[in-house]
């Protein structure tokens, strides 16, 4: 009995053993399930996004699948459907509506490529459902689940399962580039976890599907990916799942098209490679510009040599025969000879010659009328500046009404909202030091000084006061807060406080100092650690779209305004994607923008105006651990404002010393005794009164007129005027000094005839400059318009003053000098008397005695002329790289607050500002083909829209675009897509038939907006298109439907209220981090370049309208357009500015064309070599460079035109001589009223504050003045001495019939002297012989002869 007990038990166990043997064989066999049946809830799990639905454990043989049942496998996954009665599978019908609910979410963003949807399904539906389930996967792990009727059912929480690389890889593949039309990213950054989508790989991918921490897993699965030949590692029984899996441009088993372009790198088709960029400009090894300049220079050089060696073996030839004016020496010159230039020329000036002295006579006779109806005439011009207005937006200064930024500006602002405002701190924390953290999921992570908690935590902290800004508003009439005018992108109507669009680090944690705080232990294969902050933020900024992270603190990553925060709008300054490294903190407050005649635009300040307070108290607390910058959307406005208002002493001093100068130069000062009755204080004064009476007047007509005036204006305006009208001063009043009174001459008289010799050459400046001015209106900026209009009037008016109202003064001040009245105290009388003799000063006797010798000597003039010829040619290549732009922070002066700010800009932010691609009325996006020419989607065009702005961004460099567009088309498709539950009907309730948002119950929203397309290309008709448009935008985008599009396209599509049309739509992309001014610019010009491309394809779209047009807009590009444009428009100003100055000259010379074009000539060479010191010193070219080259064009006719008059009306016998005369008379005039006028006031503009006054009106400006003066005072006569024009024949004409008539009236007198002697002797002899013989009639008639001669 006891052998037979012995045996029975050991029967047993040997049959026990065979029975879990063959158990154990039997868990992976074909045809065999390992779980079957939805066991309820995972009770591993807590806070999933979506209920854990996990299986029940049980080992039996795959059910035949047929009825109700079928239908749904067929439809959940119909990769394994056999056809009804023919399929076999391991899933439930409860199984299969988990598993669609599961997919759904995953659909929702990968429907779009249907392969690789199709591939994502195939897996998921594989393990769940089938027939060989046992053999694909291996239970890990099981837990009891009560059900309903009180029983405890083992359900499956984990398992192992063997999928072929062949599958995986070319899943994963087919997947990988799908993107997310709203953010332009990939979908698989938010499928791949802590990873995102540059570090993704397929198991990093499977990893993340099967793991339950991430809120969409319901259970843990260990995915096992093994190539073909590593099948060893597989339990007894198992095998890899090796299902067919599809590239993504491959059609579906399901007769879906292949996945676009935009999706899948291998349907793209073959695009032209892009042409090279052009090579620059070469001769050989060298710059092209530079050997063209030095073979000019070599030939100039060489004509230059030979005129002189010919006229060195002509010039005595000549001197036997002609003088150095090329006149005959041994013949009279015959009318004959003077040409009809020669009359004019005379002719013009003896005309006006006697008109001014005519005028000045009448002028100086009448002084204190003149002064009174100049006063009136003044007075009622400058009351119009009442009215004036004066322009401080940069837009309306730099871009025309009519340009096409301003258009296309005015376009996007009518029908979307205006860019919103930025309010920004960049933070930063160069002295703490950077730590490493040994993350349980991400390894080792070095974490820079600034990613640390107690930092975290003051950020949060002034990003809460910030928050809440709370102050008393007037245009409210109620206590305002940042709800009040905040951008709420989800929640626009009526946002609270926390949706408001604010991002920063902290909104990783919802701005939640608990969830910051918050710690917990985890436990990863085998090995337990805590977890905290570190892990969800390295999880997060590597997916920044997830609702819930993988670490067991199970936090989501999403603001708390609902939105998601990019690492780039948070972190700054790393590199490689290695944010943890990051140097740089970024915290953004987006308001509204609102018109300037909102009532909430005033609001929008009052609360910027608070935010800077708060940043700027922060910044001055000594416990404060950053070092930052920052800046409000006014602030640009407001330092302009600033630098304008503290600048203005500066330019107050500037004309002090200027009109210091003049006062004290101005004076003839013979003795000390004579100082005070000498000085020319109250003329130096009056002269300055002009110059702004003029300015005054030029303002107030264009208020009248209602032409606006801009801050320029004030600045540049005065200082030209000044240096225009101080030099008619200098040259008027030195006259009236140099010359002496004629006998018998009145002193008004004397005026008049001293106005009569230099007032036209007054006239050919101030004419010359005006007209110049007044073409310079011409211009498309308005803020060179506008300027040189007022410079125009401004000059125009000033030579008027000065011929009537500065005559005046100086009668004025003659009549107190001849009475020896001092200046000042005009009650006191000096006893020395005035000197005979003119007083010429210092500067002349210099001039005539040294410097004009020195200068047309032989030898220097050879030298000036190659020295300033060389000058030119150098300038001529360094105009061809001068920088064209003007960098934003030259803007502000040097103390202000936003150059940090630029800096760290610039340094830590990486990404570049957005920009839209904007399409006006005209194109029929409700049709097939007008989707398909928009979207990047499957079925799309290759080359639709958003599918070339795709391609631009694969060459960034060229293109200046780093992400593709957004697309509201591309979004509405997938919306619509009924494998997503983003769309479907009410279909029961009072809401029958209505739109029925994704988080509504199946129950009651069972039917789909749209059907199943039969390949996948899904396109809604016209009708359907109008319907559920208008729910798209207005849906908000949750798990469930991330598709909606409310926030990223609810202000991106415009319709007609009446029609539906689409009227106005936007696709948003990002540039590429733009720094300077020529990227800017280059940015604009390829966005056109590439907006234009996708124009005229669209317009080959049936239906299209030839007026519809794709353009980009973003807000720089109203202020860098005028690049593109402002060489020509430079050349155009700057031709206009130089045509007047030969016409004028040519006229008022009596159409003297050599002196005209000598005169020009010169003007050129000042305007060429001011552009090439531009170069060297670094200042670029602009419109407010563009202004001050038409000022230089100005200012050189001060500088030329005086000498070149001067010079054509000498009649000194060579043209040496000629050109001294005109250098020692009119160029110590010209020195000392031009340059030594403008020089000091230059030099005290050096130090103003802001930059754009430092570089573009102090050191262009004394590079105006020194070149002017250089080539004026020492080019120029040497040019003249060369090759200026012979003396007026006219003039020598009138000198040789004078000298003759004066000749016949001396040899007639001799005769008549000697006839009278004769009758003397004969009267003495013969008493009757009376002196009435010899003059008849009481000698009342002279003799006929002296008559004649008389």
């Amino acid at each position: 009995m006891p052998f037979q007990t012995q045996n029975w038990k050991w029967s047993i166990i040997l049959f026990t053993l065979a029975i879990c043997t063959v158990l154990t064989g039997a868990q992976h066999e074909p045809g065999y399930c390992a779980f079957y049946e939805d066991c309820g809830l995972n009770p591993a799990v807590e806070g999933s996004l979506i209920p854990p639905r996990v299986p029940c454990k049980d080992y039996r043989k795959a059910v035949n699948v047929t009825g109700e049942h079928y239908k749904t496998f067929q439809s959940v996954c119909p990769m394994l459907a056999k056809g009804e009665g023919e399929t076999l599978g391991c899933c439930s019908i409860n199984q299969l509506i988990a598993l669609r609910s599961s997919l759904v979410l995953s659909k929702a963003v990968l429907i779009r490529c249907p392969s690789c949807a199709d591939n994502f399904a195939h897996m998921h539906c594989a393990t769940t459902c089938s027939p060989n389930q046992s053999q694909l996967l291996k239970i890990t792990k099981t837990a009891n689940i009560t059900q309903s009727d009180g029983m405890d059912k083992e359900a499956v929480v984990g398992y192992e399962a063997y999928i072929s690389t062949n599958f995986s890889d070319v899943a994963f593949g087919s997947c990988k580039n799908v993107r997310i039309p709203a953010t332009g990213g990939f979908a698989i950054a938010t499928m791949c976890g802590r990873y995102g989508s540059s570090l993704c790989t397929p198991q990093r991918w499977y990893d993340f599907q099967g793991d339950s921490s991430n809120g969409l897993a319901p259970l843990d699965i260990d995915f096992w990916l093994l190539s073909e030949g590593h099948t060893d590692v597989l339990p007894p029984g198992a095998t890899l799942f090796t299902g067919p899996a599809l590239n993504c441009n491959e059609t579906t088993p399901t007769g879906e098209e292949p996945c676009s372009c935009q999706d899948c790198v291998q349907s793209c088709p073959a695009v032209p490679e892009l042409a090279p960029l052009p090579e620059p400009f070469m001769i050989g090894k060298l710059d092209g510009v530079l050997v063209i300049c030095i073979i000019v220079f070599s030939i100039i050089f060489l004509l230059f040599v030979c005129f002189l060696a010919f006229k060195c073996c002509t010039q005595q030839n000549k001197l036997k025969s002609k003088d150095k004016n090329q006149n005959d020496i041994n013949q009279k010159i015959s009318p004959k000879d003077v040409s009809c230039s020669d009359k004019a020329s005379l002719a013009t000036q003896e005309f006006l010659g006697s008109l001014f002295q005519m005028w000045g006579t009448i002028m100086a006779r009448h002084p204190l009328k003149v002064l009174l109806v100049c006063l009136v005439v003044v007075l009622a011009f400058a009351v119009g500046i009442l009215n004036i207005e004066l322009t401080t937006d940069p837009v309306q200064l730099w871009s025309a009404p009519n340009s096409r930024a301003r258009r296309e500006k005015d376009f996007h602002d009518a029908h979307f909202d205006p860019f919103f405002r930025t309010n920004q701190v960049i933070l930063t924390a160069p002295d703490r030091p950077s730590h490493f953290y040994d993350s349980l999921l991400f390894g080792k992570q070095n974490f820079s000084g600034i990613i640390s908690k107690d930092l975290i935590t003051e950020l949060l902290e002034l990003q809460n006061k910030i928050q809440a800004i709370e102050f008393w508003s007037d245009e409210l009439n109620r206590t305002a807060s940042l709800k009040d005018i905040c951008y709420a992108p989800l929640n626009p109507d009526d946002p609270s406080l926390t949706d408001c669009a604010v991002n920063s680090l902290p909104q990783y944690f919802q701005n939640s100092i608990e969830n910051l705080n918050e710690e917990a232990n985890m436990t990863e294969l085998g090995v337990t650690k805590q977890v905290d902050w570190r892990d969800h933020f390295i999880y997060c900024v590597n997916s920044p779209l997830s609702f819930k992270d993988i670490t067991a603190l199970g936090l989501s990553c999403m603001a708390d305004y609902g939105g998601p925060v990019f690492p780039f709008l948070a972190v700054g300054g790393y590199e490689n994607e290695e944010f943890t490294t990051a140097e740089a903190l970024i915290l953004t407050v987006s308001l509204n923008n609102y018109p300037r005649s909102d009532v909430k635009f005033k609001v929008v300040q009052q609360w910027e105006s608070r935010f800077l307070d708060i940043v700027q108290e922060y910044q001055r607390d000594p416990k404060t651990n950053f070092t930052f910058a920052y800046m409000a959307e006014r602030s640009l406005e407001d330092e302009i404002n600033r630098t304008t208002s503290e600048d203005i002493p500066i330019f107050m001093i500037s004309y002090a010393v200027i009109f210091l100068y003049i006062a004290v130069a101005l004076g003839e000062y013979s003795s000390c005794k004579r100082i005070l009755v000498d000085s020319k204080f109250l003329v130096g004064l009056g002269g300055i009164l002009v110059v702004g009476c003029s300015v005054l007047g030029s303002m107030g007509f264009y208020a009248w007129i209602g032409v606006p005036s801009s801050l320029i204006i004030l600045q540049v305006v005065p200082f030209l005027v000044l240096a225009v009208g101080a030099d008619n001063i200098f040259i008027l009043v030195l006259e009236h000094q140099r010359d002496m009174r004629r006998p018998g001459e009145t002193r008004e008289e004397h005026i008049g005839r001293v106005l009569g010799n230099v007032a036209p050459s007054m006239l050919l400046c101030s004419l010359s400059e005006s007209v110049c001015f007044f073409l310079g209106g011409l211009s498309s900026m308005p803020a060179v318009r506008s300027f040189a209009l007022y410079a125009a009037l401004a000059v125009l008016m000033d030579f008027m003053l000065q011929m009537t109202a500065f005559v005046a003064l100086l009668s004025l001040d003659a009549r107190r000098q001849n009475a020896n009245r001092c200046e000042i105290a005009c009650c006191v009388t000096v006893k020395t008397p005035h000197p005979s003799k003119p007083n010429q000063g210092v500067l002349l006797p210099f001039m005539k005695k040294y410097y004009a010798p020195a200068l047309l000597n032989p030898v220097s003039r050879i030298i000036v002329m190659l020295v300033f010829l060389a000058m030119f040619c150098v300038s001529v290549f360094l105009l061809f790289h001068v920088k064209v732009g003007l960098n934003q922070e030259l803007a502000m002066p040097t103390d202000s607050y936003m150059l940090d700010y630029f800096a760290y800009l610039y340094k830590y932010f990486e990404v570049g500002v957005p920009t839209y691609f904007i399409t006006n009325k005209g194109f029929n996006f409700n049709s097939a083909e007008g989707m398909n020419a928009a979207c990047a989607s499957v079925g799309c065009d290759q080359f639709s829209l958003t599918q070339k702005i795709r391609y631009a961004t694969e060459y960034p460099e060229r293109s200046y675009l780093a992400i593709p567009a957004s697309s509201w088309v591309d979004d509405f498709i997938d919306w619509l897509n009924p494998g997503s539950k983003c769309c479907r009907l009410y279909t029961s309730g009072q809401n029958l038939g209505q739109f029925c948002s994704a988080n509504e119950s199946t129950s009651l929203c069972s039917k789909k907006c749209m059907k199943t397309p039969p390949n996948g290309v899904l396109r809604p008709d016209v009708s359907e298109f109008n319907r559920y448009l208008p729910d798209f935008l207005s849906n908000r985008p949750d798990l469930q439907c991330p598709k909606g599009g409310l926030g990223a396209y609810d202000k991106a599509v415009v319709r007609d209220n009446f029609t539906d049309e689409i009227i106005a739509s936007r696709f948003m992309a990002y540039h590429t981090p733009l720094v300077t001014s020529q990227e800017f610019t280059a940015a604009l010009e390829k966005a056109r370049e590439l907006a234009l491309n996708i124009t005229l394809t669209m317009r080959k779209i049936p239906g299209t309208s030839p007026d519809f047009e794709v353009f980009p807009y973003t807000v720089t590009y109203v202020y860098y357009e005028q690049y593109l444009t402002i060489v020509n428009e430079g050349v155009f100003n700057i031709a206009m500015c130089l045509l007047p100055t030969f016409i004028v000259c040519c006229i008022l010379l009596g159409m003297d064309l050599r002196s005209g074009f000598l005169n020009l000539l010169t003007i050129v060479m000042i305007t060429v070599d001011t552009v090439g010191v531009m170069t060297l010193w670094g200042i670029d070219y602009n419109a407010v460079s563009l202004i001050n080259l038409v000022t230089a064009v100005g200012i050189s006719v001060e500088f030329v035109s005086h000498i070149t008059r001067s010079f054509a009306l000498s009649i000194l016998p060579t043209k040496v001589e000629r050109a001294k005369e005109a250098t020692a008379n009119m160029g110590s005039a010209v020195f000392a009223g031009v340059a030594m006028t403008n020089l000091p006031g230059i030099v005290v503009l050096a130090f103003a504050k802001a930059q754009l006054i430092q570089i573009f009106f102090f050191r262009l400006n004394l590079i105006i003045t020194l070149l002017g003066m250089a080539h004026g005072l020492i080019f120029l006569p040497v040019l003249l001495s060369f090759f200026g024009p012979g003396v007026n024949k006219a003039v020598l004409l009138r000198i040789q019939d004078q000298k003759a008539k004066e000749v016949e009236f001396q040899a007639k007198h001799i005769y008549d002297n000697i006839n009278f002697e004769n009758k003397e002797k004969c009267f003495n002899a013969d008493p009757t012989f009376s002196r009435n013989n010899i003059f008849p009639n009481n000698s009342q008639e002279q003799p006929a002869g002296q008559t004649d001669i008389m």
